[in-house]
């Protein structure tokens, strides 16, 4: 199946550009304008592309989120009383990994770009897996400590890096849908942790090691094996990806330049680059944004077992009954990812998302029917998984430059990791079964998101409008118009190239 939605790309104001089109690839600039690509069939590359990259990378964070999230399986097989540990010293553990994970996004992210992606995530997962496998082997509390600590710094590279990744191969109206694919890995693992941590749990006493310690031995180990065969199967950056052709690079890359991504053709590191993401208000903003959606996430993802049990079921059917509700995550992470890169509007996707799983909390605030409060958790569950690959692609949508983009990417994903924090303490035993203050604290945060969503899409349409009125344009030499507090240029490829997405021409995501 392909998932790529063929459509010519504005490359300058009133001047559309078709990718087959090699002399208006030359006068645009476009990468490789010698080469010819009229036999290459875009819609059978892009799906080759796909076919390359989405599965085994959906399979890696499948791997990634079930490491990270696989302790609260665990937690229900005895292992606080098995490593004597209280109910704050648990809260610590959860707390120290997302710590470390947002510590490290954006380092790891810069040396991405330095690395070939089949070195740096495959290094990755491979230490990882390691520090899975030994927080089975840990025996006290310190030991746990430490090995959470080390999970989350090495874990901590490949979602900003993956997300970064695909923004480099695809248009920005195929990316959502992919980042859709992508992270919907993490509603599959929710799904299929449970029922992994039912059948490992059977392997209770063998070798002397209690369930909760095979859970995590067997998961690292798995994640050991992947990362060690993903040197070989994680292709590398358009330009330099050896399973295309010439033409066929050629192809994805003036694809992208095409549609805005003025830096596809490659951009050399430096630090104004980097700097102009750490000073820009869409970053800062869409910080808020993730925050509100990640927290709950977490909220949702760490403690749904402990829930659901708390409702009146055994620990086995309580990992079972989350199977339903991460089906149902995964489907509607999908589709909005679809009708999002479709029918655009990702920011008022996200305002629906959000008001449906306030909705989702609010009965579960008020609630104290194990029925009702179950048929809640569908709805928490359909509206915040969605908006996290929705808020991803918006951001990356709205951000032109390669190093910048993989920074901003990186800072907002971090920044609302380091909210995995906050929700690794919200909800305390001293609260159970129906966790009012938890389930307060996630609908405050969702209403944040919800505020920032507005509020960020309100000011990318203002500019929009401010561009459209010419008040954003550059003075470009031979040309009329613009004015000096814009800049001036010898060319327009000269003012794509210096002002990524504040050139005049570039139009913002709604």
């Amino acid at each position: 199946m392909t998932l790529s939605f063929s459509s010519p790309s504005i490359s300058e104001k009133g001047d559309v550009v078709h990718v087959e089109d090699g002399k208006a690839a030359a006068e645009a600039g476009l990468y490789n304008p010698h080469v010819d690509v009229s036999g290459i069939d875009e819609r059978a590359l892009m799906r080759k592309v796909d076919l390359r990259t989405l599965p085994w990378l959906s399979f890696l964070y499948l791997l990634c989120f079930l490491d990270r999230t696989s302790i609260g399986n665990a937690k229900l097989y005895n292992m606080e009383a098995d490593l004597k540990i209280t109910d704050t010293q648990y809260l610590i553990c959860l707390t120290i990994f997302f710590t470390s994970y947002a510590m490290f996004e954006v380092p790891s992210n810069i040396v991405l770009k330095r690395l070939k992606p089949s070195v740096w995530l495959s290094l990755l997962m491979v230490l990882w897996g390691i520090m899975m496998t030994v927080q089975g082997l840990v025996h006290n509390y310190s030991g746990l400590l430490v090995m959470r600590w080390m999970l989350g710094a090495f874990e901590a590279g490949l979602f900003p890096g993956v997300t970064y990744y695909l923004s480099c191969w695809y248009k920005r109206s195929e990316f959502g849908i992919r980042a859709a694919i992508f992270f919907s890995a993490a509603t599959i693992s929710g799904a299929f942790g449970g029922l992994l941590a039912v059948a490992i749990a059977k392997m209770n006493g063998i070798g002397g090691k209690p369930a909760w310690s095979w859970i995590f031995i067997i998961e690292g180990l798995i994640t050991i094996a992947a990362g060690a065969v993903s040197y070989w199967i994680i292709v590398d950056f358009p330009d330099t990806a050896t399973f295309l052709t010439e033409a066929e690079r050629t192809v994805v890359i003036r694809r992208l330049q095409g549609d805005a991504q003025f830096s596809a053709a490659g951009e050399k590191m430096q630090w104004r680059h980097i700097r102009k993401a750490l000073t820009e208000w869409k970053t800062y903003l869409a910080m808020v944004v993730y925050a509100g959606i990640d927290m709950p996430l977490y909220a949702f993802a760490l403690f749904l077992p402990s829930i659901i049990k708390h409702l009146g079921y055994s620990a086995t059917r309580a990992n079972l009954l989350t199977v339903p509700v991460y089906a149902l995550a995964c489907m509607s992470t999908c589709l909005v990812g679809f009708l999002a890169d479709r029918y655009g509007n990702r920011g008022m996707y996200n305002i629906i998302l959000l008001s449906i799983a306030a909705v989702g909390y609010i009965i579960l605030i008020v609630s104290r029917n194990a029925a009702l409060s179950y048929f809640a958790v569908f709805l928490a569950a359909s509206g915040i998984y969605p908006c996290i690959p929705n808020t991803v692609a918006w951001m990356s949508n709205n951000s032109e430059g390669s190093y910048k983009r993989s920074v901003a990417l990186a800072m907002v994903i971090s920044w609302g990791n380091l909210q995995g924090a906050v929700s690794s303490n919200v909800y305390r035993a001293n609260q159970t079964p129906w966790y009012p203050l938890g389930h307060e604290l996630v609908l405050m945060y969702i209403g944040t998101g919800l505020i920032a969503t507005v509020t960020f899409r309100f000011l990318l349409k203002r500019e929009n409008a401010r561009r459209d009125r010419g008040e954003r344009d550059e003075i470009i030499e031979g040309r009329e118009g613009g004015f000096e507090v814009n800049g001036r240029f010898a060319s327009i490829e000269d003012a794509k190239r210096e002002k990524g997405d504040e050139w005049s021409g570039y139009r913002y995501t709604l």
